[in-house]
């Protein structure tokens, strides 16, 4: 059994260890609740964007799209892994780098490069991986006319015949515990819907279908990246949330065993001291 300065020494060092993962644990609640809202108020507005899109394209030719709508073989792919830049956040980052690797076995034999953002995912996947460029600084002020900044990017690297297929890889935000890793084409973009109910509204077009399609899609490829991101960067500060708030509990728990262990290597100690001295007193007597 460890000496009872080397059980002070351990108690010490967890309780530290717990008021770091404590502290960690709040500062990731009040920005999830931050993010949190962020995302929550982009969705509504992306799903209608994207619905509007769908519902005024029903009804036009299934090249109305133009080039993000260009079907090209998949001879080079370029995949956009979203990481973050800093780790303790549990599987959060550990789960959207397996699922690009997986993603780039797919396309094996072909031309794949990885796009990252996230200093996380840029470290690791370098290692394996062609990784063209890291966008980490994107985190230091996520806004949206940023993250268009690299949306037209990459819209560009496809309409001038560089990749052939983007696809996004990134974690989804459901609740603090929850982070559904996602994996989207960015372009080209998937065939409309043809369901020609859907666009039995009432309507009168100005300018033209044609051109409010074509306005529509960039700033829909937009928003797409920007909710990617925010739902990343939501999902990360509930994964630490989540990480810290178990990495509390159990250094709480170690701690209370330490402190267990202290008292009965102490009260072993004093038992004995006591046999010692009794000893040493009936021999005096003998």
């Amino acid at each position: 059994m460890a000496n009872l300065k080397e059980i002070r020494n351990r108690i010490s060092s967890v309780s530290s260890t717990m008021q770091i993962t404590s502290a960690m644990k709040m500062v990731s609640a009040a920005k999830l609740k931050k993010a949190q809202d962020a995302i929550t108020a982009l969705r509504p507005y992306a799903e209608k964007l994207t619905e509007l899109l769908q519902n005024v394209s029903a009804t036009l030719d299934s090249d109305a799209g133009g080039v993000y709508t260009t079907q090209r073989e998949a001879k080079k792919v370029l995949i956009v892994a979203i990481t973050s830049n800093r780790g303790l956040a549990g599987a959060f980052n550990t789960n959207v780098i397996k699922q690009a690797k997986e993603v780039a076995g797919t396309y094996a034999g072909m031309q794949v490069d990885i796009f990252a953002i996230g200093k996380k995912g840029n470290d690791v996947l370098r290692k394996t991986n062609s990784v063209i460029e890291n966008r980490n600084e994107i985190f230091d002020q996520l806004t949206y006319d940023n993250v268009a900044a690299i949306a037209d990017e990459l819209t560009k690297k496809f309409t001038v015949g560089e990749y052939d297929k983007i696809e996004l890889v990134y974690n989804q935000f459901k609740n603090a515990a929850t982070q559904i890793v996602q994996t989207e084409q960015f372009l080209p973009l998937a065939p409309m819907a043809s369901d020609v109910s859907a666009a039995t509204g009432d309507y009168i077009f100005e300018p033209s279908k044609e051109e409010i399609v074509v306005a529509l899609i960039p700033k829909m490829l937009k928003t797409q990246l920007y909710k990617a991101i925010r739902d990343s960067f939501a999902s990360e500060h509930g994964a630490r949330m989540t990480a810290m708030h178990k990495a509390t509990d159990n250094a709480t728990e170690l701690r209370n065993q330490l402190k267990l262990t202290y008292n009965k290597a102490r009260q072993a100690a004093i038992t004995n001291e006591i046999l010692e001295i009794v000893g040493g007193a009936e021999a005096l007597k003998g």
